[in-house]
């Protein structure tokens, strides 16, 4: 059994904000002609992983991977075609195997909010699938 132990962190830092924009294009629009719901969590995936690739060493890499436990979105209003997107991504709270990992979408013509969630993402030894204790070579990589 996992014992989740959470450490208080800091958001007023948010260190190592990660950020990219992204134009809405029409393969993103549903039937209602705004972003659907399943792009926004692709959108949220990416840019969790190209983060992670920007600042993890190869070798940490090699022997760990990273798997979502849960995501909490709450949706503020739609994207359209054409909309330049802000998506800036930053950790959060941890416990002995689990990162919170937070997200905001930014409409960038009027800064409206489109999205804001909150993610726990798992810490897996890439061998043996099994959960791996974040430890602080781990921690370090986001220090």
């Amino acid at each position: 059994m996992v014992c989740w132990k959470f450490i208080p962190v800091n958001f007023a830092l948010m260190a190592h904000q990660f950020e990219h924009t992204i134009t809405v294009l029409p393969e993103h629009l549903d039937n209602q002609n705004h972003v659907n719901n399943v792009i926004y969590l692709q959108f949220m995936q990416d840019i969790a992983i190209e983060h992670w690739n920007s600042v993890v060493p190869a070798a940490m890499e090699a022997e760990i991977v990273w798997v979502v436990k849960r995501h909490e979105v709450d949706y503020h209003a739609p994207a359209l075609l054409g909309d330049e997107l802000l998506v800036k991504t930053y950790t959060g709270a941890l416990s002995t195997v689990a990162w919170d990992r937070h997200c905001e979408i930014i409409r960038l013509r009027d800064r409206k909010k489109i999205i804001s969630s909150k993610s726990a993402w798992v810490c897996l030894d890439r061998k043996t699938g099994r959960p791996r204790r974040i430890d602080d070579a781990i921690k370090a990589v986001f220090d």
